[in-house]
């Protein structure tokens, strides 16, 4: 049987490198992203069975690529954690709880994230 491949698309480059190191060490085979471009094209390369999404990213935010990926058949069964400081961002930025509502996505976990809790949650998806 195959690794579990799990692909984080999150700019914030400490996070990715602490997220993978622990994916790693349970066994996964890890794919890294630092923002929504780049997050496509490594979904394109390779799918994932889990994908790790921020939701504040330069070039196309973690709504619209989750947004996307929902609505493509490819990818639509791909689940999605997104990785979110919106809540403590609304007042200050473009991003709403409507768009967070509107997209699909498997679970939500708000930032600062504890890497152990994301782990945790990538096990529960699988």
């Amino acid at each position: 049987m195959s690794k579990k491949y799990v692909i984080i698309v999150d700019d914030d480059p400490d996070l990715v490198e602490t997220v993978s190191m622990m994916l790693e060490n349970k066994g996964y085979e890890v794919g890294k992203a630092y923002d929504g471009i780049e997050g496509e094209e490594a979904i394109k390369k390779r799918r994932p069975d889990v994908l790790i999404l921020d939701v504040m990213m330069p070039r196309k935010n973690g709504y619209q690529l989750c947004k996307e990926l929902k609505s493509n058949k490819w990818t639509s069964d791909i689940p999605i954690i997104l990785l979110t400081a919106v809540g403590e961002a609304v007042p200050t930025t473009t991003y709403s709880h409507a768009e967070g509502m509107a997209v699909e996505a498997e679970d939500f976990i708000p930032k600062p994230v504890d890497a152990a809790t994301l782990v945790e949650a990538v096990e529960r998806l699988l």
